[in-house]
This record gives structure tokens, sequence and C-alpha cells, in this order.
């Protein structure tokens, strides 16, 4: 079974708004991460542990920091900052993470306003020298929107060992 995001009223009409995310979101961001799996990866991520991994973020703001976009009034899309130190740039990068938009609010500008909210925060922030993301080789779409708002292929690959299991 696909993971379910609940059904939202058609928002055409209506313009992003970006927010700070709080704790009364976090039952959206274990929707929009389990779909996001399921729809980029055809990955279950375990629900206690994708609901504790966000509850984290808000119980020790150090680790990062939750945005979601609305319209009117109901959330539409969210993404999350976490923050590497780069020694060789003297600074840290911002990587967004657990990026999700509602289908029904894909092509309309919620991730646009996201990406633009978060771009300005971290121009105006000391010492931060840009921003990164990650992204499955084949999600061409994602690539796309990412090229589009003048992203660029790194050339880095992203290599792991995960050896870190569940608690």
């Amino acid at each position: 079974m696909i993971p379910s995001v609940p059904e939202v009223l058609d928002i055409r009409q209506g313009r992003p708004v970006v927010r700070l995310a709080t704790p009364a979101d976090a039952g959206h961001l274990v929707a929009f991460n389990q779909a996001m799996a399921w729809e980029t990866e055809h990955k279950r991520l375990d629900p206690d542990v994708l609901g504790r991994g966000v509850a984290a973020v808000f119980e020790q703001p150090a680790r990062g920091r939750y945005w979601v976009a609305e319209v009117g009034g109901a959330v539409q899309g969210g993404l999350l900052v976490t923050y590497e130190w780069s020694d060789w740039r003297d600074g840290d990068w911002w990587w967004i993470q657990s990026v999700y938009v509602r289908p029904e609010a894909r092509g309309q500008g919620v991730f646009r306003a996201l990406y633009r909210h978060v771009e300005v925060l971290a121009r105006a922030a000391p010492g931060v020298v840009g921003l990164r993301l990650y992204v499955e080789r084949g999600n061409e779409p994602a690539q796309r929107v990412y090229r589009a708002l003048g992203m660029a292929d790194s050339s880095y690959l992203v290599y792991q060992d995960w050896f870190r299991t569940a608690r």
C-alpha cells in the first residue's frame, strides 16, 4: 500500500505562504516523508522511527529546521534544512532535505516559494556559503525543478556506509 497524504482543495487560486514549521506540523512532515520515500525510491519508512526523527528536530533545533508552505491555510509542502561545516570554505552549507509537495500542488510554485525563502535566509545568515541538496539519479522531474531555480550539479557523488539500525 502506498502511504497516503490527505486530499486537499484545489490550490490554484492561492499563493504559497512559507513559515517555520512547529511540532503541530509533525503529522504532515511524517506523511510527506513517507510519501516521498515511496514515490522516489519505493521505500517504506517505519512510521515510529520517522516520527521520532521528525520530533528530534523540534526537540534539538541545532539538528535543523523544517519549513512548510501553506496555501489557503492548508499545508501543501515542506522541507528540512540541516547544516554542514566546511573547513575548505570556513562556513556552513545548508542542506535541503526531505522535500515534498503534495501532487495536486505541484507546478504551482510551492517548492519555489520554499526554496526562495530558505535561499533569502541563507544569503542573509553570516557564514553560510551556499545551499546543497541530493536527489535520486533517476528523479529527472525534481532535477529539472532544481536547475530551473539556479542550482547546478555539483559533480560530487554521495557514498555511504549505513550501519545504524533503528532504536
